[in-house]
């Protein structure tokens, strides 16, 4: 439903690429703080120059204190994109 994708276990989160969405972010970052309970959420674009073979990295959202209820709500806030119907 999202099209998500590329979906990599960062130990205490968890890392994927995004569809296209009305904020043009293409990777999400969900990283779970143990000591609070709750999470952080990260929403950026990154991009790769095939010309200068270089990595660029622009914040589009961030979001720390999330409760685990929040997070669906958050994801279709800031993309635009529902996870159900």
């Amino acid at each position: 439903m999202t099209g998500s994708k590329d979906f990599i276990d960062m130990g205490n989160g968890l890392r994927m690429s995004l569809a296209r969405n009305k904020t043009s972010a293409n990777r999400l970052d969900i990283i779970y703080d143990a000591g609070l309970d709750l999470y952080n959420m990260r929403f950026y674009r990154k991009t790769f120059s095939k010309k200068t073979f270089e990595c660029k990295t622009k914040d589009i959202a961030t979001h720390d204190g999330i409760y685990c209820d929040m997070l669906e709500e958050m994801f279709t806030m800031v993309t635009g994109l529902y996870t159900r119907f």
